[in-house]
């Protein structure tokens, strides 16, 4: 009886998230619970032991749409930048698919990337427009996961593309209602990478499953 109360209760609460910008699907929940649980900072471990605030996805320099996401984390006043605050981001290929690697006994997202800032609060992360999930048909988005120091781990609402043909009218729309406009990133082409900025107040912009 109790592990159908609590099946019961996983129901409720995965079905609550099931919005706009919660972007669920069953390939993508379980993807996210791995990176949520694991996954702060493994990778291009050489390019952080220089520059801890940067990084960028495996395979990036492959991709065909890249991007530069860059910005500040503001602590909870939306002024004082944020020191030392971990924030990491996962998403699908380009095609839609999550990858899963192990190392040893430890399973994270393939495409994935985290840094750690420094007393500016500034963040820079080079990686790829991602495809739509798999058979989805939500829109395309990165997820980050925000981790300060002596607190518990949390996801922010995702990152969007202002030229995603998903996101509509109707669906921007939807966003901007529940004051989520500025998680579309809008997209600026420089050289051969698009260019987006997204700064982060702490306490502000965790996921909303309303």
């Amino acid at each position: 009886m109790k592990s159908l109360v609590t099946i019961f209760c996983c129901t409720l609460f995965f079905g609550a998230c099931q919005t706009l910008h919660a972007q669920d699907s069953v390939d993508n929940s379980i993807a996210l619970a791995i990176n949520f649980q694991e996954n702060y900072s493994d990778a291009n471990s050489e390019i952080k032991e220089f520059n801890k605030n940067t990084d960028s996805v495996p395979d990036f320099q492959l991709k065909e749409e890249k991007i530069k996401i860059v910005g500040t984390i503001f602590k909870s006043d939306g002024i004082t930048p944020a020191n030392n605050v971990t924030l990491s981001i996962s998403q699908p290929d380009e095609d839609g698919y999550y990858s899963i690697k192990k190392d040893k006994d430890k399973r994270q997202i393939y495409h994935s990337a985290s840094i750690t800032t420094d007393v500016d609060g500034k963040y820079a992360f080079y990686t790829f427009i991602p495809g739509t999930v798999h058979r989805s048909g939500h829109v395309k988005s990165i997820r980050p996961v925000i981790k300060e120091e002596g607190k518990e781990a949390y996801e922010l609402n995702a990152f969007y593309f202002d030229n995603d043909p998903l996101l509509t009218k109707y669906r921007i729309k939807r966003l901007t209602k529940k004051g989520l406009d500025k998680s579309i990133l809008k997209l600026e082409k420089k050289e051969d990478m698009f260019v987006a900025h997204r700064n982060i107040i702490l306490g502000k912009d965790i996921l909303d499953c309303k």
